[in-house]
């Protein structure tokens, strides 16, 4: 679902740090997180999607989602940003 808006161009933050402070001022319509990123570099993001309501999808591989993102490397991270 948010992997496919990404791809289409949709308003996105990549990173663990972008991703926290988008979550935390409620600007995240959901988050992407890669299966194969580290648990301690993901948790933090995951309690606050929980905290926050905000859905959460999982993507197989870091380099899938820095591609879908637009990147030239992996990212464990990435937030799907609402729009206005």
């Amino acid at each position: 679902m948010f992997l496919a808006d990404v791809k289409n161009g949709s308003p996105v933050v990549v990173g663990v740090k972008q991703s926290q402070k988008a979550i935390a001022r409620d600007q995240a319509a959901g988050v992407l997180i890669a299966l194969d990123a580290d648990e301690h570099v993901t948790g933090p993001v995951k309690d606050l999607c929980e905290a926050k309501g905000i859905v959460v999808e999982t993507v197989p591989t870091m380099q899938e989602l820095g591609r879908a993102c637009g990147i030239h490397v992996g990212a464990s991270v990435a937030t799907v940003l609402q729009t206005r």
